[in-house]
């Protein structure tokens, strides 16, 4: 009996946890496939943000966010926090932005993991009723 309760504790740990959206994502290009950065999202005063951690392409791993306003204006877009402000909204979290460091423009942002996919996060950045979601990749240890 006792084994029967720690397996499924571990079970069901592991299951929050593959839901968790705290984790290192792999960003994927909407156009060609390609994976482009490492996204760490982590929890800090009880909000949720996102950094990039790492760009995938050598070549790019030293450009700047000129198009960006504000404190990231010329930012280095590898460390640069581009997920700001989220809190949790049952299984999302909202009322945050998202930062698009190619074109500098800053979105309403809401994220969330697949249910049927635990190491798939939906990434959605929208103004108004305008919107473009990405599907970002769980790095797994």
């Amino acid at each position: 009996m006792r084994f029967l309760v720690f397996f499924i504790g571990f079970l069901y740990g592991n299951l929050v946890y593959s839901q968790e959206v705290f984790s290192e994502w792999k960003t994927i290009d909407d156009d060609s496939g390609v994976a482009k950065s490492i996204v760490e999202i982590y929890k800090k005063d009880g909000e949720v943000f996102g950094k990039i951690k790492r760009i995938l392409r050598e070549d790019k791993r030293d450009i700047r966010c000129t198009e960006c306003k504000g404190d990231l204006k010329n930012q280095k877009v590898e460390g640069m926090v581009i997920l700001k402000n989220l809190t949790k909204d049952g299984d999302e979290y909202t009322g945050g932005t998202i930062t698009d460091p190619e074109n500098g423009k800053t979105y309403d942002a809401k994220i969330w993991v697949e249910e049927d996919k635990p190491n798939t996060l939906m990434v959605r950045g929208y103004v108004a009723f305008f919107y473009r979601t990405q599907e970002w990749k769980r790095i797994e240890d």
